[in-house]
């Protein structure tokens, strides 16, 4: 029985051409950006240059996180006056979300409760910086500015093009605990290859940039007036990404942890549309389906030599947007916005998922 497979590309541009990426590209405050979660740890990080084609397309999720930037109306109060509408202008965030770069994992030693962790971000035309963090001690919300800003992108971004910047922030946790965190950051970035990126999500034209970030951590602590500092461990981190066109996120990320010239991945993430990873996956050759045209502005149609019992199209946040189970004449998409959608056909011997882009 012939199968009948039409792969829906997110790109109609399957041609390698080397792109400038800007900060449009980048999301900011009040922006959502769904990421797939991978476990594969044999994936190919080596590989670059120009006119690449990089071929992920055999990732497979293990799990979601929805990637939320949230608006500075929604910044604490104490850091509002760091980071807000009144803060001095190279300290105004643009957004921020939850802080992933301080290493409270090794101060479980500390006798203090810390949450909330935030870290803010300004985004301008020329430059992606990190400004500073706040969190919650002890029921206590304190804001931290970086002494030194970190620069983690400049704009544009072109095949080539090297960055190199340092971070400094120094977090006193006094009057809360008698103890004082400083984070030191050396980040270097390249742009080191150009070409096409193949993942789940679909093919795109791509600058893949490799961050080296070499950080150097310690903590004082006073204890019955004695002071003494540790010096947390940190490996050499390393963060390899293919940033496209229109998608807030890079499409993918790969980090890796260096120790002693050994580099292992420690971490990949994707960009993806929803997916119910609770479901059990029918097997492919149950269904033979056929989804056109893609993209599309006013009509979907949907064919199949099985008998459909309903059709559902799906935003890329999991919401549903439209039902039907009435497709002789297409289903009419006009009022959807534009976008990308997920196209769920649920037919009697199981499920088909597929991709579609609303113009």
């Amino acid at each position: 029985m012939k199968k009948i497979l039409l792969l829906s590309l997110l790109s109609s541009n399957l041609i390698n051409a080397q792109i400038t990426v800007t900060n449009n590209d980048f999301a900011t405050g009040g922006d959502t950006v769904r990421m797939s979660l991978s476990s594969d740890t044999g994936l190919d990080f080596v590989q670059t240059g120009s006119n690449q084609t990089w071929d992920f397309s055999s990732l497979t999720p293990s799990s979601q996180v929805l990637d939320t930037f949230h608006s500075t109306t929604q910044i604490p109060f104490l850091a509002q006056i760091q980071f807000g509408n009144f803060a001095p202008t190279k300290y105004k965030a643009s957004y921020f979300r939850e802080a992933t770069t301080l290493p409270l994992s090794q101060l479980t030693f500390l006798p203090v409760t810390i949450n909330n962790v935030f870290q803010y971000t300004r985004l301008t035309a020329d430059s992606l910086t990190s400004v500073g963090y706040s969190m919650v001690i002890n029921d206590n919300e304190i804001p931290y500015k970086s002494d030194t800003i970190e620069k983690n992108y400049e704009f544009p971004m072109q095949y080539g093009n090297t960055t190199f910047s340092r971070g400094y922030t120094k977090i006193d946790m006094n009057p809360v605990y008698d103890a004082i965190l400083i984070q030191h950051r050396v980040h270097s970035s390249e742009i080191d290859g150009w070409g096409s990126i193949i993942t789940p999500f679909g093919t795109f034209n791509a600058l893949r940039v490799k961050h080296e970030i070499n950080e150097l951590d310690s903590v004082q602590i006073t204890v019955f007036g004695q002071t003494t500092w540790i010096p947390l461990q940190n490996p050499l981190k390393r963060d390899y990404e293919w940033w496209t066109n229109n998608q807030n996120e890079p499409i993918l990320r790969i980090s890796t942890s260096d120790f002693g010239g050994n580099e292992t991945i420690s971490n990949v993430q994707y960009r993806d549309f929803y997916r119910d990873l609770s479901a059990k996956v029918p097997e492919i050759n149950k269904v033979e389906i056929a989804i056109f045209p893609n993209p599309t502005s006013d009509f979907l149609e949907v064919k199949t030599n099985e008998s459909i019992q309903k059709i559902e199209i799906i935003d890329l946040l999991g919401k549903n947007v439209l039902v039907s189970e009435v497709i002789e004449s297409g289903i009419n998409i006009s009022h959807l916005n534009k976008g990308y959608y997920i196209v769920n056909v649920t037919t009697v011997n199981g499920n088909y998922k597929s991709v579609f882009e609303k113009l």
